[in-house]
Parts: structure tokens; C-alpha cells; sequence
């Protein structure tokens, strides 16, 4: 059996960091915050410890939400969308990740680019 990138990368407690500096960052950045006010951030980032964890091939099912249905009501913007993106790759770099699974779990998370932005 292969090793994970989950594994690799220290498993839940290294998602659990890079997921924390992920949202600081995020909500750090006047562009994005407004799209978390009145968000249950404890529930959000749960569910993002989750949903890397399984993009990474961790022993974890993402159990949230249709991911267009989930952020339909954002009306997130494409530039957005790619700056969320920036977050997300400079936690994962910046917390040990290598390039080759950073480019992996980035990978699924542009796949989800046309149904969080609605056009699919």
C-alpha cells in the first residue's frame, strides 16, 4: 500500500495546522472576511479539516454539503475564488508541504472552482 499525502504530511494534527493558518489567513485579508460574518467559524473549519483531509487520502469521508449548494448564497467572485486559493497553497507550503501533494490537494481544489462559483 502507498503512502497517503495524509500520512506524509503528519497526518490529522499538520491538517489541523495548516487548516488554522489557512482561516488566519483568510480572514486577515479585507477582501475575503466579508464572506465569513455571522459564519460558525469552529463548524468551517472543521469541515475544512475534513474536506483536506480527504483530497489528501486521509481516513476521512467529506461529509459537508454540496459544494455548489454550500456557497451559492456567497456569490463568490472568480478573483476571489483564486485568492482563497492563494491562502490555502501558502498555509500548505509554509507548514512543511511539499510541493508535489501541495500540487496535488491544489489540484482538487480547482475542480471545485466551477460548482462553488455556480457555473456548473
Amino acid at each position: 500500500m502507498s503512502e497517503t499525502i495524509y500520512r506524509r504530511i503528519g497526518g490529522r494534527d499538520a491538517v489541523e495546522t495548516v487548516v488554522n493558518d489557512f482561516y488566519d489567513r483568510v480572514l486577515a485579508d479585507e477582501r475575503l472576511v466579508g464572506y465569513f460574518e455571522g459564519m460558525e467559524m469552529e463548524q468551517l473549519r472543521a469541515h475544512q479539516v475534513q474536506f483536506v483531509s480527504s483530497v489528501a487520502g486521509g481516513p476521512v469521508e467529506y461529509s459537508g454539503e454540496n459544494m455548489r449548494e454550500a456557497h451559492a448564497h456567497l456569490d463568490i467572485t472568480e478573483a476571489d475564488f483564486d485568492a482563497v486559493g492563494v491562502h490555502l497553497e501558502r498555509a500548505l507550503r509554509e507548514n512543511g508541504v511539499g510541493d508535489d501533494d501541495v500540487e496535488s490537494i491544489m489540484d482538487e481544489v480547482v475542480a471545485l472552482k466551477d460548482p462553488i462559483l455556480g457555473r456548473t
